[in-house]
C-alpha cells in the first residue's frame, strides 16, 4: 500500500454514480412493484452502504477508511435505474473507491435482483462525479 503516514488527516467525499439499462418492460415491473425477488432499489441501497465499509476488503492495496457518512440512492428512469453514492471520511487518504464500489455492487444488486425478468441488462457509467480533499485537491466532472 502506498504510505499515508505523513499526509495530514482531512475531511474527504467523493461521489460516484452508475446506470442500469434495461427494457422498458423491466422498467415497467419495477414501477409497479412486480419483482420476484423484492424490492430492487432497497436491497441496491443496502448492498451499495455494505460494499462501501468493505472496500478495502475487495480490491487490494486499497486502505481500510473510518467512514462517516454513506448514502446510496437508486431512481427509476424511463431506460432503467440511475445510482448515485456519496461517501465522507476524515482520514489521510480519499474515499473515491469507497463511492464507486458502493455503486458497482449496487448496481450489480440490481440485476440479480431483476435477472428473472430481462437478463440483457447493461450496467454503463460507472464514473466518479465529484471528490472534495485532499493533496490532489478537488474535481468535479463536467459533463
Amino acid at each position: 500500500m502506498v504510505d499515508t503516514g505523513a499526509k495530514m488527516v482531512t475531511a474527504r467525499r467523493a461521489v460516484a454514480s452508475a446506470r442500469v439499462l434495461m427494457d422498458a418492460e423491466t422498467v415497467t415491473a419495477l414501477r409497479d412493484h412486480r419483482t420476484p425477488k423484492g424490492d430492487p432499489l432497497e436491497a441496491a441501497r443496502l448492498a451499495g452502504i455494505m460494499a462501501a465499509k468493505r472496500t478495502a476488503d475487495l480490491i487490494p492495496l486499497c486502505h481500510p477508511l473510518p467512514l462517516t457518512h454513506i448514502d446510496v440512492q437508486a431512481t427509476i428512469e424511463d431506460d432503467g435505474v440511475s445510482l448515485r453514492s456519496e461517501v465522507s471520511t476524515n482520514a489521510q487518504t480519499g474515499v473515491e473507491m469507497e463511492a464507486l464500489t458502493a455503486v458497482s455492487i449496487a448496481a450489480l444488486t440490481v440485476y440479480d435482483m431483476c435477472k428473472a425478468l430481462e437478463k440483457g441488462m447493461t450496467i454503463t457509467d460507472v464514473r466518479l462525479e465529484a471528490k472534495t480533499g485532499g493533496k490532489s485537491g478537488d474535481f468535479k466532472r463536467e459533463s
